[in-house]
């Protein structure tokens, strides 16, 4: 018993850097030993005994002692979570998928779950992601969504969709296939009532359209493009009228639109429904594997009867839960209507969920890319609040940008203050704390400074405060004393007050302002702002990170990413 108890609390020891946790230890010595459970008493006393003097020996001797009686314990390795995107099944040599959004508006965070998830299976399977834009639903249509969504798909997976197809610029293709599953006697076109054809089929009762011969059909099929009136005919597929699942019985897939679609204008007017397009497009570019939300599960099975009956192998159905953004609005029709009601500005309003707004704030790809990875491939819906997504992405977009990022001053609704006794001197500060090789910015100071009104009144009398990379000062009363400048006094300091963000009273500031969801901060910043690039990201010093959205002359206008 010594023994097995001896070389367990070893190796448990050296796993904790020396120390031993007699209740696991005893745990993987019943583990191991069944036999000795009768004994709990003995086994826990000799356990207690044991971690005594093991841990009196260095780390380095436990090691070597747990060597020379259990050798075999110091190969074992912990089990590591696996991080990443869980395998797909039945993937071969070839892998191609897709992110096949609708253009009623642009890309927003949901949407970026969906195409982040396809975008990495592509990559981890060294394949193709297509892009594809689904607009044969003329009625719903947003004309600036088709640029807006291509440029914000590339963005999203860093130039990793390979192709954009427009399904509008198909029309052909789909009326070919159309008019030979109707020429194979598996289509039909139903002119009835379209509210008695829908009673019928729920009865699972066949329409008297549906036994007529092909020629028939196909006369029919040909008199949808110039003779029958919007609303008068529709295509079905013909399946089991009797099926189960009332949704698979003969199922519409082209109708007459009249109409004007932003890009074919009036010159089609049969629209084939989404199932029969996807089902054509997913052939027809090899897709491999579809990762969609659940409750497509039908659409899935009515794509897969196409195939079936055109011979055609169907794409691997890859599903995942829905995740319900509980207080965001991501409605693409109801956002279009409030920004036409001049309740926001535009998609990229910094209040709205939008890629176009995450970016204009300064959100990076990655930390999207982050969440949607994290979530994975789960049926499981999850309800997330507005705070929780943005705490998690906050948190994957400050480790992208904290070592990015340059640090600068920025002074919120400014005082003017004096510390009596301060010396003139060059305060140097580095652009990033952790990078001093990307220089330093350099102050002159000559005993007057702008801080902000908050910090000032915040500064409690009696306590050191430091003016950050400075000098450390007292308040007396309403006043501020020169004390020392090393940073050693302040830390070491039992009257330890506030680090405070400065300029000089004589900096030839810019006039910032940062775009929050609240509104406006506004004050005084480094006159440095004014050389940088638009679109570049700093981090102002105790404030946040922030994007230079715009500066004109000396005033320059950030937006706020976040703290």
């Amino acid at each position: 018993m010594k023994d097995i108890i001896e070389k367990h609390v070893l190796k448990n020891a050296i796993d904790f850097c020396g120390k031993a946790n007699q209740n696991a230890i005893l745990g993987r010595v019943l583990a191991d030993h069944p036999e000795l459970r009768k004994d709990v008493k003995e086994v826990m006393k000799e356990i207690n005994s044991t971690i005594k003097k093991t841990e009196k020996l260095s780390l380095e001797e436990q090691q070597k002692k747990l060597h020379k009686i259990a050798p075999e314990l110091l190969k074992e390795k912990k089990k590591e979570k696996k991080e990443g995107l869980k395998d797909l099944p039945n993937v071969g040599k070839k892998f191609v998928t897709r992110f096949a959004p609708s253009p009623s508006g642009p890309l927003h965070i949901g949407h970026a779950y969906g195409i982040s998830l396809a975008s990495e299976y592509a990559r981890k399977y060294k394949g193709t992601l297509f892009l594809r834009i689904e607009d044969t639903n003329p009625e719903n249509i947003y004309p600036a969504a088709y640029k807006m969504i291509e440029e914000e798909a590339q963005w999203i997976t860093k130039g990793n969709v390979a192709k954009v197809i427009v399904q509008s610029d198909r029309l052909g293709g789909y009326y070919d296939y159309a008019e030979k599953l109707v020429s194979i006697g598996k289509a039909y076109v139903c002119v009835c009532d379209a509210d008695k054809a829908r009673a019928m089929k729920a009865k699972g009762k066949a329409c008297p359209c549906r036994e007529l011969d092909v020629k028939e059909q196909q006369k029919r099929y040909a008199k949808m493009f110039n003779e029958y009136a919007e609303g008068e005919a529709v295509l079905r597929l013909k399946t089991d009228i009797e099926n189960k699942n009332p949704a698979l019985r003969d199922f519409a897939i082209a109708r007459i639109n009249e109409h004007v679609h932003p890009r074919t204008q009036k010159e089609q007017r049969v629209w084939p429904l989404m199932n029969f397009s996807v089902a054509i497009d997913d052939y027809l570019l090899g897709i491999t594997h579809s990762i969609r939300a659940k409750e497509h599960a039908d659409n899935g099975k009515k794509q897969r009867i196409i195939h079936d009956y055109f011979g055609w192998a169907s794409p691997v159905d890859v599903y995942v839960g829905r995740i319900n953004f509980e207080d965001l609005r991501i409605s693409a029709s109801k956002t279009r209507r409030a920004i036409e009601e001049n309740k926001f500005k535009g998609w990229d309003d910094i209040r709205l969920p939008f890629i176009a707004a995450l970016r204009r704030r300064g959100y990076q790809p990655d930390a999207l890319i982050k969440y949607a990875v994290d979530v994975g491939v789960s049926l499981n819906d999850k309800v997330v609040k507005k705070s929780e997504f943005f705490k998690t992405i906050n948190h994957a977009n400050k480790e992208i940008l904290d070592s990015k990022a340059n640090r600068y001053f920025f002074i919120e609704d400014p005082v003017r203050i004096k510390v009596d006794g301060a010396p003139t001197k060059i305060a140097k500060v580095p652009l990033h704390p952790d990078f001093h090789e990307r220089g330093m910015r350099e102050f002159k100071t000559e005993g007057e400074f702008l801080i902000s009104k908050k910090d000032f009144d915040a500064m409690e009398a009696g306590k050191l405060h430091r003016l950050m990379e400075c000098m450390n000062v007292l308040k007396k009363g309403k006043k501020l004393v020169f004390d020392s400048e090393d940073y050693v006094s302040y830390r070491d300091s039992k009257k330890r007050g506030m680090i405070v963000h400065w300029l000089p009273a004589k900096e030839e500031a810019a006039d910032v302002s940062v775009m929050l969801e609240e509104g406006k901060a506004t004050g005084k910043g480094e006159h440095r702002l004014r050389e940088l690039k638009e679109g570049t990201i700093v981090q102002l010093e105790r404030f946040g990170f922030c994007r230079l959205d715009k500066k004109d002359g000396n005033n320059v206008e950030f937006w706020f990413t976040h703290r």
